[in-house]
């Protein structure tokens, strides 16, 4: 089992330097012929609060939207289960990255949103894959409003495979979980079961479409607008945004 943990107080956040590392070690261990899991947590009470907001300004929004989405797509296409265990807020890019793993494990206390809309931007990947993920209306409700979605209703949607109750032990709980499932299956069954349903599913070439075109109007309209620049620089600024629309 490959386990990858995002470590950087305050609330693990996702910068372009952490999304290059989490590549490079997706890269390293693609082709090990034994692996039957990679696991992503957060380290600490909170999966991760999302990319950097410093990171979103327009001058570094287009290297960073690439370093996210280059991950992102390293991650839906590794040939071997993923699953995520999030604890706290997963929020902005960390629930996109959540959004393309196979399993995802969560604490009763979990939260999961984009906010971006909040900040006059939008999620690209939410965009692309939420209505399949959870569904057309939870994934427009979550993007238009910059809501969240707790641990009880995205297990109700089944978007999560278990949720661990507060007295749990959600690592354990998770590993005990791995040993009597992923860990008795042939390794190479596996890869292929992967292979066949992201394939069949067209899920790879969604997600390559949607993040592309998403991207494309990212950078052409909101960059480029002032709104989507207000919004970053009034949160970076702990201030109200001043909308004026365009």
């Amino acid at each position: 089992m490959l386990q990858l943990t995002l470590n950087q107080p305050k609330g693990n956040v996702l910068t372009m330097a952490m999304l290059g590392d989490l590549s490079e070690a997706l890269i390293a261990h693609k082709e090990l012929q034994h692996q039957r899991l990679v696991l992503l947590r957060g380290a600490g009470s909170h999966f991760s609060f999302g990319a950097s907001v410093e990171e979103h300004r327009k001058e570094q929004a287009p290297a960073m939207l690439a370093a996210l989405h280059d991950f992102v797509r390293r991650l839906a296409a590794f040939p071997v289960p993923v699953a995520a265990l999030v604890q706290g807020s997963c929020l902005g890019g960390a629930f996109e990255v959540v959004l393309c793993c196979h399993f995802v494990f969560a604490t009763a206390s979990a939260r999961f949103g984009c906010p971006e809309i909040k900040l006059g931007v939008i999620p690209p990947i939410l965009a692309a894959l939420g209505s399949s993920r959870l569904g057309g209306p939870t994934a427009e409700r979550l993007l238009l409003t910059g809501g969240t979605l707790d641990a009880q209703n995205a297990f109700r949607i089944g978007f999560l495979t278990k949720v661990f109750e507060a007295e749990d032990n959600p690592e354990e709980m998770l590993f005990e979980w791995y040993r009597k499932t992923l860990k008795t299956l042939s390794a190479l069954s596996l890869r292929e079961g992967i292979k066949a349903l992201r394939e069949t599913s067209r899920f790879l070439s969604t997600l390559d479409r949607g993040i592309a075109a998403v991207e494309r109007q990212y950078v052409g309209n909101i960059l480029s607008s002032h709104d989507g620049n207000e919004g970053i620089e009034a949160f970076l600024g702990k201030r109200p945004p001043v909308w004026k629309d365009a």
